[in-house]
């Protein structure tokens, strides 16, 4: 029975490791309700998910669930300390926390860019998981841990994939980052930069105004030389025709 259950583990590994980018080490978000089974079943995490899926593993989790466990209080304390145990993965809940199956359903968000397992064993989260493509799910049965087959939903996506007709995450991936090589990408908020910086320069036209300001005081004050000269120069004519009539 342990030999069948590792092959279709490791058949549904191969899937999702050729359509969509799953590799070692296999991130694990595990929720409240999975570390309640393991706790029931006595399963010992670290040592079993490693021989079942027969890679290396690292056992994650959120804020949204740790809190969800402690509100929830003495009956799931030892699912708490489970989940305490693990890596604790950043999500976007940091002011207003979620419920775990929700927040955990926000990490999986925009093509499983992490390449997360969910490991649940709530129906509704599970369903909605299946709806998204290229997640692999657990849960634990008879106090196994099982490896659930790709989703209908997962199939057709990566048939699609295969056909040219839809473009996988990974290749979206490995083309952003070529554009970010090559600097085809630009930052919107630098664009928002470069031009604020435009506008805040000074205008041409007051500066031209103020030069014409300044050439009109020179001018005027030129004049106003050329003035006092004049004046200068009339009074010491009239003296010089004065003493002349003296004389004369």
């Amino acid at each position: 029975m342990k030999i069948t259950r590792q092959k279709h583990a490791k058949k549904h590994l191969g899937f999702f490791r050729s359509n969509f980018g799953v590799r070692e080490p296999y991130q694990i978000l595990l929720d409240g309700t999975f570390c309640q089974a393991a706790l029931r079943g006595r399963i010992q995490l670290r040592e079993q998910l490693p021989r079942y899926l027969m890679g290396e593993t690292q056992l994650c989790t959120t804020r949204c669930v740790l809190k969800e466990l402690e509100t929830l209080g003495k009956d799931l304390y030892g699912a708490k300390l489970i989940a305490q145990k693990c890596q604790v993965r950043n999500c976007p809940h940091f002011k207003n926390s979620v419920s775990g199956s929700e927040c955990l359903l926000s990490m999986v968000e925009d093509g499983n860019p992490h390449h997360y397992f969910v490991a649940t064993q709530d129906q509704n989260l599970s369903m909605k998981v299946k709806k998204k493509p290229g997640i692999p799910l657990m849960f634990i049965i008879q106090n196994t841990i099982v490896l659930d087959k790709p989703s209908p939903k997962t199939i057709a996506f990566a048939k699609a994939v295969e056909s040219g007709q839809l473009v996988s995450g990974q290749e979206k991936q490995s083309i952003k980052q070529l554009k970010e090589e090559q600097g085809l990408l630009k930052d919107p908020e630098q664009r928002r930069k470069k031009k604020r910086k435009r506008i805040s320069g000074p205008n041409p036209l007051s500066c031209l105004k103020k030069k014409k300001k300044t050439q009109d005081t020179n001018s005027s004050a030129s004049e106003k030389k050329r003035k006092r000269k004049r004046i200068r120069n009339r009074s010491t004519s009239k003296v010089l025709s004065e003493k002349q009539n003296a004389e004369g």
